[in-house]
């Protein structure tokens, strides 16, 4: 096995209907996507809801977004994975709406879910893949900003960025994130 293979991407988002498409789920989204274009489907256990792709977990946490660590950490543990092989996608407020850094590593930036994974899995070496939501026009409405639901001309920017997202998560596992970050940064 190559000491950067991707073995498991975890999409981060929270559960239920009254947060499926709202900003702070573009992971999930990105999670969906994905598993539906490889063929797969989602079933709880343990971890939240799991796929695969080949040899390739794919996990949406139903932990709610700030324990996203606890099912990252569980998956990680148990399948005895490296924090390198686990691809991260979240949504960005410092990106424009659509937009997609690939990262091979890095600091939360101040996302709650990744805080959390960083904190299970005792690093922050672990590659992401980011989606922009831009930020709030009112800084002080942060919380209801994320957790709001997008607009329809929203939409029509974001869908692009999902599908740049679920492209990345594919060119990532084939070629690595270095050529992914080539590839991705700057679309």
């Amino acid at each position: 096995m190559m000491m950067n293979e991707i073995r498991a991407i975890v999409g981060l988002g929270n559960p239920g209907l009254d947060y499926a498409k709202t900003r702070h789920n573009v992971g999930f989204m990105v999670l969906d996507r994905l598993a539906e274009r490889k063929g797969g489907f989602f079933v709880r256990n343990r971890f939240g809801l799991l796929s695969k792709w080949g040899g390739i977990f794919l996990l949406k946490p139903l932990t709610y977004m700030n324990l996203s660590g606890e099912a990252v950490g569980a998956l990680t543990q148990f399948y005895k994975l490296d924090p390198a092989s686990i691809l991260v996608v979240s949504d960005d407020v410092d990106l424009p709406l659509g937009k997609i850094r690939v990262r091979a590593r890095g600091s939360s930036g101040g996302h709650n879910g990744l805080k959390s994974i960083t904190q299970a899995l005792g690093t922050d070496q672990f590659p992401r893949i980011k989606v922009g939501i831009s930020r709030p026009p009112d800084p002080e409405r942060m919380i209801d900003w994320v957790l709001g639901r997008f607009t329809r001309d929203e939409w029509k920017i974001l869908d692009d960025g999902l599908e740049h997202a679920v492209e990345a998560c594919e060119y990532t596992v084939v070629k690595g994130i270095v050529e992914a970050m080539n590839r991705f940064n700057g679309l």
